[in-house]
């Protein structure tokens, strides 16, 4: 690249790649699916206080697995696009392990194989008919 090239990019330095990688890590969406359940959202309505926390760990958002400082940063928190977008992702339900079974191919042998369902054969099968 020659003139153009930023000097400090850190790129054959394998420990810093990887510090960057998970600096900024964040709760996967699995994982903050089980924590919205009844039973687990519990502890997260009344926290303990917590002086290493932003706000003392007292305001947190359990979609986002994140820490604010007030109330009204958390507030706009929920009011922006991050956060709706979060949400919409987390109405899915997680895939299982079951699932990934049987996407890779891999069945046990009580199971039997579900069916697809067709609804394009059977309109063609009964308007032929």
């Amino acid at each position: 690249m020659g003139r153009l090239r930023r000097s400090r990019v850190h790129k054959g330095i394998r420990d810093i790649q990887r510090k960057y990688r998970t600096k900024r890590y964040m709760r996967d969406i699995d994982q903050i699916h089980g924590d919205i359940q009844p039973e687990n959202a519990a502890k997260f309505e009344k926290p303990e206080l917590d002086p290493e926390l932003p706000g003392q760990g007292q305001f947190y958002c359990i979609q986002c697995a994140k820490h604010y400082i007030n109330k009204e940063s958390l507030a706009e928190h929920q009011k922006g696009k991050i956060h709706k977008k979060r949400c919409k992702l987390l109405k899915e339900e997680p895939y299982s392990q079951a699932e990934a079974d049987a996407a890779a191919g891999l069945q046990r042998a009580d199971t039997k194989p579900k069916k697809a369902k067709t609804e394009a054969m059977d309109v063609s099968e009964s308007s032929t008919a």
